[in-house]
């Protein structure tokens, strides 16, 4: 097995919020419980999640982004100059529409250290089990750009919304140096844009909102890599390229074929989490753009979105068909992405969730070895 992330066998990160946690955060809302009292009741429940990431036999393990109302607003909303506000309209996913908030920059975008997931990572860091690496999962720059309407920049600091990536590349590269000096060693960029960015439904979705595709998967890969410039040599940064994860719905569909060479052989990232549940994803081809040494794939081939679980040697033949195009010793093993990107949750149940984990653990010792 793997010596360093990603695992042969790894989760995405986030988990389906435990009913303590619901009650509570409805209390919350209602002004039943302060901030206090609501932080003790998810700390006893990331302490559990944590014991059950490591019952069931992983390496790295997340807090289960069980403080989280979204994957990626409740991140962006802590930047400088960056907040969600209330909308008229939410993101449309196949069948169903997420709560209704944009985001809103008012003012240059920075990245403090009073972030509040400093010290989410600190909970986490300090109660990760015995000998289990804590992993941390955030938003990729990429996507607050993609996710902005046309009207989203409201201050004058910036011409336009690509004029924002100098000071987003250093918000990020000060996100990675704080998290890093708060003891992580592996951390993940969630990302979407990539996967819209294989779509013409989504690109055409995007021109409309005023952004500029032609040559995006290029300033994109730029982005990236100015965000990770300095990254210290013993971190891991991977990325989770995702089609959309809401209530088991999602958004786009279309192959990695437009943006692979890009996203594989042009960021910096240490490894690629990708989905490969259903034939939205489309082939392994794509692969070939991985460069040949240590950098790694990590087919998402064990869908978060259903309980039911997969045939074993249906996953082992398709991890197989992969190796035509990047070698096994480049490739790991995961769910298709997490299971409860927002609060919601996708529809399975908790004990299904735990059953997806270890199958995925007990294929990768089986594959692996």
């Amino acid at each position: 097995m793997s010596v360093d992330p990603p695992f042969r066998s790894d989760i995405v990160g986030s988990f389906l919020r435990p009913e303590s946690v619901k009650l509570a955060r409805a209390d919350y809302e209602l002004g039943l419980l302060d901030a206090d009292q609501l932080r003790v009741i998810e700390n006893a429940a990331i302490v559990d999640v944590l014991g059950r990431q490591r019952d069931s036999g992983l390496r790295a393990v997340t807090d289960g982004e069980l403080r989280r109302a979204w994957w990626h607003y409740d991140f962006f909303d802590g930047l400088d100059g960056v907040s969600v506000v209330d909308s008229d309209h939410g993101i449309q996913f196949t069948g169903v529409s997420t709560a209704n908030k944009v985001l809103r920059v008012s003012d240059r975008i920075g990245f403090s250290s009073t972030h509040p997931f400093l010290a989410h990572y600190s909970y986490l860091h300090e109660n990760a089990p015995a000998g289990l690496l804590p992993k941390m999962t955030i938003p990729s720059p990429t996507v607050l750009h993609f996710r902005l309407d046309a009207d989203a920049v409201t201050t004058t600091a910036y011409v336009d919304h690509e004029d924002a990536f100098d000071d987003l590349a250093a918000a990020y590269r000060d996100a990675v140096r704080a998290f890093y000096d708060a003891g992580c060693r592996y951390l993940q960029f969630d990302d979407t844009a990539w996967a819209y960015l294989c779509s013409e439904v989504e690109l055409e979705k995007a021109a409309a909102r005023g952004i500029r595709t032609e040559g995006l998967a290029e300033r994109y890969a730029e982005l990236i890599n100015a965000s990770l410039a300095g990254k210290p040599s013993d971190m891991v940064v991977t990325t989770h390229v995702c089609r959309g994860n809401f209530r088991s719905t999602w958004i786009s569909s279309g192959g990695y074929e437009p943006i692979a060479e890009q996203l594989l052989a042009n960021t910096d990232y240490d490894g690629y989490f990708l989905e490969y549940d259903s034939e939205r994803a489309g082939g392994f081809e794509p692969l070939r753009f991985l460069p040949h040494g240590a950098k790694t794939v990590v087919l998402g081939l064990i869908t978060s979105k259903s309980g039911e679980l997969e045939d074993v040697d249906a996953i082992k033949r398709r991890i197989e068909e992969a190796t035509e195009f990047a070698p096994l010793e480049q490739l790991a093993l995961s769910p298709q992405c997490g299971f409860a990107s927002t609060e919601e949750g996708n529809l399975l149940t908790e004990e299904q969730q735990w059953a997806k984990v270890r199958e995925v653990v007990a294929i990768a010792e089986d594959v692996w070895g």
